[in-house]
């Protein structure tokens, strides 16, 4: 598929995929999109010295990167999967070194992040491990405190909102683990719901009214 790098509002790119109509991430800002659902709502609510995190659809690596700028004094695991990773040549239209004014050293871990490494780690503390793989064809016996789930929108991939979805999801977590995303849509929540997660609809970032963000009981 087509992709075409777009500025957003508060200045960070996106991409856009013009065979589905779709965005990356919000129009009104990229990196504040990110900032609020899966930082604020989700990294800064886990109250834990040693943090595993799954996400689904790392995509442009953005809430890959702002987790890795917003981690001090935590042991992080990072765990994401991606079934269509972006080209390099996508990868290097990205301003997000640019906008968040990274350091040389905090530059080279985007870079590594796209790279063909796998598995690596950046320092003692903070451990990444990422595949090319579907979510219907993901297995693993590892389980997470924080799941970004952060896939192309019900309309756009509707396969990935769904009950059973959500069952694998509350699975993957351990008990009063939390999963975040930008959707709020009524039958998500209600998925949610029927999988045994208790459900919030928070306030969204600019340009959307609610997220949701859902815990293991």
């Amino acid at each position: 598929m087509k992709r075409e790098i777009i500025q957003t509002a508060d200045g960070s790119s996106s991409v856009f995929i013009p065979e589905l109509n779709e965005n990356y991430h919000s129009i009104h800002g990229a990196v504040q999109e990110s900032m609020h659902v899966f930082i604020e709502a989700g990294l800064n609510q886990v109250k834990k010295d040693t943090i595993r995190i799954f996400e689904m659809g790392y995509g442009t690596g953005l809430n890959f990167l702002l987790t890795f700028l917003n981690t001090q004094n935590k042991t992080i695991y990072y765990h994401g999967i991606e079934a269509f990773p972006l080209e390099s040549k996508v990868v290097t239209q990205l301003n997000f070194i640019e906008e968040l004014n990274l350091s040389k050293d905090q530059a080279e871990v985007f870079v590594r992040f796209h790279s063909n490494e796998n598995a690596f780690k950046i320092d003692k503390t903070f451990s990444v491990k990422k595949q090319q793989i579907k979510l219907h064809d993901f297995e693993t016996n590892s389980h997470f405190d924080l799941i970004y789930f952060d896939a192309f929108a019900p309309e756009v991939q509707p396969g990935l909102w769904t009950l059973e979805v959500f069952q694998q999801m509350y699975k993957l977590l351990n008990p009063g683990g939390i999963l975040t995303t930008y959707c709020a849509k009524g039958q998500v929540r209600r998925n949610m719901q029927y999988s045994g997660f208790e459900v919030e609809r928070l306030p969204g970032p600019k340009g959307k009214r609610e997220i949701l963000r859902a815990t293991k009981k």
